[in-house]
């Protein structure tokens, strides 16, 4: 009988692809972000800041990234959850590490939770399409 199990998670090489493609696309944006990507227990696997970018936004990358991961959907998801639902809308946003508002992106390959991928910098519709372009990078649909 075995006491452990197999766990995917995302190469160095994917997560540093997804954070330089989601940089590109701010550039063509216009906007100056911070992308993270963790591997699928939400710790820290690739980082990238853009000159100017606002220095707040590094752990908000990092956290929605995280929270990507750590829950398997998009961290836009969250308002309709919480809608509805006075105790996990009081509860959830201040749980530490937790971002309730777009930007975060689960990374999935073939059906399986390999990662999060985050960004911070521009409003949560732009984080989240930069976000996507590092997805795209890899091949992968969020």
């Amino acid at each position: 009988m075995s006491h452990s199990v197999e766990q995917r998670i995302i190469s160095a090489e994917a997560a540093n692809a997804a954070v330089l493609a989601a940089v590109a696309k701010a550039g063509e944006l216009g906007l100056r972000i911070n992308a993270a990507v963790t591997d699928s227990a939400g710790v820290l696997t690739a980082f990238l800041r853009m000159p100017g970018a606002f220095l707040h936004s590094v752990d908000i990358a990092i956290d929605k990234a995280y929270t990507a991961a750590g829950f398997g959907f998009s961290t836009a998801q969250w308002a309709g959850f919480l809608r509805g639902d006075e105790a996990l809308r009081l509860g959830m946003p201040v749980r530490p590490r937790n971002v309730v508002f777009g930007g975060g992106l689960p990374i999935r390959e073939g059906g399986a939770l390999i990662g999060g991928i985050g960004v911070s910098g521009g409003s949560a519709e732009q984080d989240e399409e930069c976000a996507r372009a590092g997805l795209a990078a890899l091949g992968l649909g969020a």
